[in-house]
């Protein structure tokens, strides 16, 4: 057994895809030692990476690939032989596997009789197969972006390679990728190391590289990212640094010997809105923000340096005079914005384009305002009137900050900065609340809108956007989303779902697509005949991402609830936490086997051109186990669809569950296919009967079962 090591060195790699290249470079190099049989595939596996280097290090891998026997067919006898004469197919047959053409054997197998030889398959030396493979391995890792370095030549990374490592136990592994040659050495911190670094072996590189400076750990470099944030906090009494993971990890991948440094600021600038100052040092300089005791933003900043220390004062010096130019062009916008409204700003969002098929901000704020209108006419929670009058506004003016210079400068603020202005301009709170969160959720980790007004201006928003893009015939395709059309569909699910509103898809998108009638983008579209069709199907894979991989619902109850259609998600939800509740019912299983079976013989039937015609006649029924059925559908049927209206969907199920005796009897003693037409027909509308009165809440035919 040895050990493998595998370093590519590059430039720095843009923060956001470190992680996930790391993961890749990994799982491409488990599977590959796998599929070649030379490690388990629980085999110990460490990855790695800094901004310049991922890395993965295997222990205990096969020196070689074990050899093998494998059996070869060749061409069938009758062409192998003629008049009992080896044919030159035989010949060549014989020659590729080695044998003489009277040792050759023969099988037998459905199609016929065929040479055949056994051969004994020599296992490759790992060193051979990892030079021969990994740089392909290497050449597929996925970047959103990546680039050619080297003129007239093939391959493509994210930054040009500089350096490749590669070890098995001592020996070099002598791969070679976009014109870089591997070797026994690394290279260490770019500022805090001097030359390469030689490795005798893979067990001491992540040893070798915390000597050069480099901790090539993400883990390791988070904690101690940690414990300088903490002790540079400290520093200054009563004060904290606000925890943001986001940040954190990008500073992670920033950094390959992470030091903290504290800087401070002058509390005048304290007097622009928390939003604007945290979004400067954030998104903007990736500094931390620090508050108080009381969470209250203190005029403090921490910043993470790539390097150990800063003595004298100077990088701190340095981010303090860049922090507060900042600053100085953040207030100079906020003044000069506020001499403009945002009610005067509207009329300036026709300049302001929206998508070049669809027309300008102006109109999308029509629209809007039209669709949460009509779309949030039946939408008063009880404890909770909407203010119209304030939502209508609000949706005229969502978008009018995108006409302001902090916006411009500051884009990661559109939406915050509108809803800052209105209340800066003593709009009602309410408006200003809903402009503030109409862009929530930005994923299923954000918070919904806060208000019911800021709710249904975001569902607008939203479904405006999804409308269009989908009339237009710009809808998702496989890993392509370039309008992010998936997250505003997630957003409004997540809304829906959280403000527990009535909603239905259906009604929401026709409102949203009649906002478009009448203008020159509907003149445009393309997929009029489609769309309903395509924007259910959408929200049903939405759904199904929800229920399944955020709400974590075993996946044939979420396919079963679906089935039984989707265009409510608040019911969606209700129907698939029922059928979770009663599935551990002992009834639950044998009434999906049972509902399969009645699935299977209508299929049949209609296969079979037997499909049965006319209405279901109960007096036709011959047999006392049909009529029981028949009896027990009638009396339990009106108790289900009262249950279903009151949305009391587990006593509903439960219900359902209690025909399963009766069902077991009717099969046990009742012939569906028999050759009398109309006494077939009639069982056949029986069962077709009892399924489209119980599949309302959930289709049982969906839910995987041990007896299939």
């Amino acid at each position: 057994m040895a050990d493998f090591l595998l370093e590519i060195g590059v430039e720095e790699i843009p923060a956001r895809m470190v992680d996930g290249a790391r993961e890749e470079l990994a799982r491409r190099t488990q599977e590959l030692l796998t599929r070649e049989n030379l490690a388990a595939s629980d085999a110990k596996m460490t990855s790695y990476s800094t901004p310049r280097r991922l890395a993965v290090f295997v222990e205990g891998i096969n020196a070689a690939q074990a050899d093998v026997q494998e059996q070869v067919t060749g061409p069938s006898l009758k062409v192998a032989y003629k008049d009992g004469v080896p044919t030159p197919a035989a010949e060549a047959f014989a020659k590729k596997v080695g044998v003489e053409v009277a040792k050759l054997g023969k099988i037998s197998n459905p199609k016929g009789e065929y040479l055949a030889a056994t051969i004994q398959k020599k296992g490759r030396s790992a060193a051979e197969v990892l030079t021969e493979l990994l740089p392909k391995e290497m050449a597929g890792i996925y970047w959103a972006k990546n680039m050619y370095w080297r003129a007239g030549k093939p391959e493509r990374f994210v930054r040009p390679v500089r350096w490749i490592t590669a070890l098995l136990d001592d020996k070099v592994v002598p791969l070679e990728f976009g014109g870089i040659k591997a070797a026994a050495k690394t290279r260490g911190h770019r500022i805090l190391s001097e030359g390469e670094i030689p490795l005798s072996k893979p067990e001491n590189y992540k040893d070798a590289l915390e000597g050069a400076m480099v901790l090539v750990s993400p883990a390791e470099r988070e904690h101690r990212t940690r414990k300088a944030l903490d002790a540079a906090t400290r520093t200054i009494p009563g004060l904290r640094w606000r925890e943001d993971e986001d940040l954190l990890r990008t500073v992670v991948n920033l950094t390959e010997f992470p030091s903290v440094i504290i800087g401070s600021f002058e509390k005048e600038y304290l007097s622009l809105p928390e939003e604007v100052l945290v979004t400067v040092m954030r998104d903007h300089q990736k500094y931390f923000a620090v508050e108080d005791a009381n969470g209250k933003l203190a005029p403090y900043f921490l910043a993470v340096l790539n390097t150990d220390s800063d003595p004298d004062g100077l990088i701190r010096h340095g981010n303090e005079r860049v922090l507060r130019a900042r600053f100085n062009d953040a207030r100079f916008f906020w003044e000069a914005d506020q001499k403009v409204s945002l009610r005067e700003r509207v009329e300036m969002l026709k300049n302001v384009t929206f998508q070049k098929e669809l027309g300008s901000y102006y109109e999308k704020a029509k629209r809007m305002a039209h669709l949460v209108t009509i779309g949030g006419a039946d939408f008063d929670h009880p404890q909770h009137k909407i203010k119209r009058n304030a939502l209508y506004e609000a949706a005229w003016l969502a978008k009018a900050d995108l006409t302001t210079e902090l916006v411009k400068e500051f884009t990661e603020l559109q939406g915050i900065v509108g809803g800052l202005y209105a209340r800066a301009q003593a709009l009602d709170p309410a408006i200003a609340d809903a402009i503030y969160d109409h862009y929530k959720p930005e994923s299923m980790d954000d918070a919904s809108p806060r208000t019911l007004e800021s709710a249904l201006l975001a569902l607008a928003d939203k479904a405006d956007s999804i409308a269009g893009m989908f009339a237009l015939g710009l809808q998702p395709t496989g890993s392509k989303d370039p309008f992010a059309l998936r997250r505003q569909a997630n957003g409004i699910v997540k809304i829906i779902v959280e403000h527990k509103l009535p909603l239905d898809l259906r009604v929401l998108f026709h409102v949203a697509l009649v906002g478009y009638k009448g203008s020159e983008a509907e003149k445009k579209f393309t997929q009029l005949d489609k769309y309903s069709e395509l924007v259910s199907a959408f929200f049903r894979e939405r759904l199904e991402f929800y229920l399944r991989d955020v709400r974590k619902f075993a996946y044939d109850e979420v396919n079963a609830v679906l089935a039984a259609g989707h265009d409510r998600v608040t019911d969606v939800l209700d129907r698939v936490q029922a059928v979770s509740e009663v599935r551990k019912s002992a009834d639950f299983e044998p009434i999906s086997i049972a509902f399969k079976r009645i699935k299977n013989i209508l299929r049949q039937a209609n296969e079979a051109g037997k499909a049965p015609s006319g209405k279901f006649d109960r007096a036709a029924l011959e047999d006392p186990a049909e009529k029981q059925l028949a009896e027990a559908i009638e009396k339990a049927a009106p108790i289900v669809a009262e249950l279903r209206h009151k949305h009391k969907y587990a006593d509903a199920l439960a219900e359902i569950a209690k025909l399963r005796p009766t069902l077991d009897t009717f099969f046990e003693k009742v012939m569906v296919m028999v050759d009398d037409e109309k006494l077939r027909s009639n069982r056949l509308l029986l069962l077709q009967k009892m399924l489209s009165d119980f599949s309302t809440i959930a289709d049982f035919s969906e839910i995987v079962t041990e007896k299939k």
